[in-house]
């Protein structure tokens, strides 16, 4: 009877109508896998944008959305696409004083006809000026409409005791007061200088007394005076102010005369002597100077104004301590370049 139980059983469980276990077989759990259906790939949308193009991203949602790109101001953006020809932009000045480059510590350009400052560097800077002094000292000595054929010695009191520099002009030499006035601006001839200032009335107290005088006269509110030769630190002025002194000594023919001459020979103790200018540009063909002085000291450095015609204007340049040998000349040969290179009116007045 068991065999036949038994044999009930088992078929039944073959058949799946019996889920319990048969006695002696563990029971275990039964896994069942669903197969998962294939993924179809929808079929592309040909009206669709590709991703990117409008500035969205088109994958998933975990996908990082991309940065716009950033944005150049105005400004940084007018500036790269600027034209890089030489014409300057509407509205930008045409006279730009960044494109000169002065090496001399304090410099100032004017138009000499209506005044207009066309370059200036430190040129409030109270200095010492040097031998600029002598255009001061020539206009002191012709205001008392001297004469100019009375001869002048030079004694002991024109040796220079401050900076001991040497000088052609030898105790006792007998010059006119002309030719002590032409040496004075040309070769700047410390002796000169100091031989007028002591044959004016009232000796060199007066005459240096007359030179701070005429300078408050010219509103010179940077300028005093030590001395007529310019050897004395003391003896100060501004860029600014001596384009109101080129300007002045400017109205004395004599003055312009003089200061411009590339040489001239003069009988010092009956032998020919031949003195030149210290300005070198004089003797240019490419400039055409109407005043000239240049200056040295240690504690001044290399100085040079001048009243120059450059684009056909009247212009008054002055250049304060210059380190080089040269530079002072430089600066002036690049003034001339800047000033003749840009767009000013080509006119010229008469008169």
């Amino acid at each position: 009877m068991k065999s036949v139980l038994s044999k009930l059983l088992i078929l039944l469980a073959s058949v799946g109508l019996l889920s319990t276990p048969l006695p002696g077989e563990a029971k275990t759990t039964k896994k069942v896998v669903v197969a998962k259906k294939p993924v179809r790939k929808a079929a592309a949308n040909p009206r669709a944008k590709p991703a990117g193009t409008d500035g969205r991203v088109q994958a998933g949602k975990n996908a990082k959305p991309k940065k716009a790109p950033a944005k150049v101001p105005a400004a940084e953006s007018a500036a790269k696409h600027k034209p890089r020809s030489g014409s300057m932009a509407a509205g930008e000045d045409a006279h730009d004083s960044h494109d000169l480059v002065i090496e001399s510590a304090s410099a100032l350009v004017i138009d000499q006809s209506s005044g207009t400052v066309l370059y200036e560097k430190n040129a409030a800077a109270q200095v010492p000026i040097a031998s600029i002094t002598k255009l001061m000292t020539a206009m002191v000595a012709l205001d008392v409409r001297p004469s100019l054929t009375e001869m002048l010695t030079v004694d002991e009191d024109d040796i220079d005791a401050i900076k001991g520099t040497r000088s052609r002009l030898q105790v006792g030499t007998r010059l006119s007061r002309e030719e002590m006035l032409r040496l004075a601006l040309m070769s700047s001839e410390n002796r000169a200088a100091s031989t007028l200032s002591r044959h004016y009335p009232g000796g060199r107290a007066a005459f240096i007394a007359a030179m701070n005088r005429k300078a408050e006269e010219l509103g010179l509110t940077d300028t005093h005076f030590k001395d007529p030769t310019g050897l004395t630190p003391a003896n100060v002025s501004s860029a600014r102010d001596l384009t109101k002194l080129v300007a002045a000594a400017h109205g004395y023919p004599l003055i312009r005369q003089f200061s411009t001459t590339p040489e001239y020979e003069v009988n010092i103790a009956g032998r020919p002597r031949a003195f030149h200018n210290t300005n070198s540009l004089v003797k240019s063909d490419n400039w055409e100077i109407g005043l000239s002085k240049t200056g040295y000291i240690s504690e001044a450095g290399k100085c040079l104004v001048m009243q120059a015609w450059l684009n056909n204007k009247p212009m008054i340049i002055v250049l304060l301590d210059s380190w080089g040998r040269l530079t002072r000349i430089g600066d002036a040969n690049r003034i001339k370049r800047w000033i003749e290179s840009a767009s000013l009116p080509q006119h010229r007045t008469v008169g």
